[in-house]
């Protein structure tokens, strides 16, 4: 099983930093073609079943919510913010320099982890990379706003994601969501706050030029209020 810094190299040798589009000079590691970086995942863990290498694009619902962000600071500004499913670490970078007082990107793939400490270096901020199955958890983190883009591709996922985020908006977390209208995603349950025609840089999406949105989650119970809505 490759070490922490094992999966640093591999994110360095099979990516390139590239500028993210729209994001001005902010620059990722990203890969060119997501198939022949599963196939070196795959080959890297001896695992045929490895997941697929979301952490090396930029996807539509992130960089919505990143350009929300943009446009927005004072959603996050001195407040603490979590990145759930956080892949590159994208969202949570953008966070950080928006002025969060702290920000922890979240996910479960080792090789995203790795993504996000090398992209936050890159970026110079510092962020907290955690691998860990957050949806596990009964008690919702400790943060002020949890971000939680592309979360919706696939239905168990979004089985999963979709009452975590609830409960957290209940206990008074202000929880953004950023998607391009895939089809798990609870639209009827969302308040829509803003679009961006937004530029992929994988494949895998079905167009290369697609239409971001970014939602709020509201409580239950809408005299909770759901978090400071600045």
């Amino acid at each position: 099983m490759p070490t922490q810094r094992s999966y640093g190299a591999f994110v360095q040798r099979h990516t390139r930093l590239q500028p993210v589009p729209g994001l001005g000079r902010l620059r990722l590691h990203l890969a060119d073609d997501v198939l022949a970086l599963w196939r070196a995942t795959q080959l890297a863990l001896d695992d045929a079943e490895a997941p697929l290498p979301y952490w090396a694009f930029a996807w539509g619902g992130g960089l919505a919510i990143a350009s929300y962000l943009r446009e927005h600071p004072e959603v996050v500004a001195g407040r603490r913010v979590v990145d759930v499913a956080s892949g590159s670490g994208l969202c949570a970078i953008v966070a950080m320099r928006a002025g969060a007082a702290a920000a922890t990107a979240i996910d479960i793939d080792p090789f995203a982890v790795a993504a996000i400490e090398l992209n936050a270096d890159v970026a110079g901020v510092r962020i907290g990379a955690v691998r860990h199955d957050v949806l596990d958890d009964l008690e919702p983190p400790a943060a002020d706003v949890i971000l939680a883009g592309d979360c919706w591709y696939e239905a168990g996922f979004a089985a999963r994601v979709t009452p975590w985020l609830r409960r957290a908006s209940d206990r008074g977390i202000d929880v953004l969501i950023g998607d391009p209208g895939r089809r798990y995603l609870p639209t009827s349950e969302l308040t829509k706050l803003a679009s961006y025609d937004v530029r992929t840089t994988t494949e895998l999406e079905d167009l290369d030029l697609k239409r971001g949105t970014v939602y709020r989650l509201a409580p239950t119970d809408p005299g909770r209020g759901g978090g400071d809505p600045r």
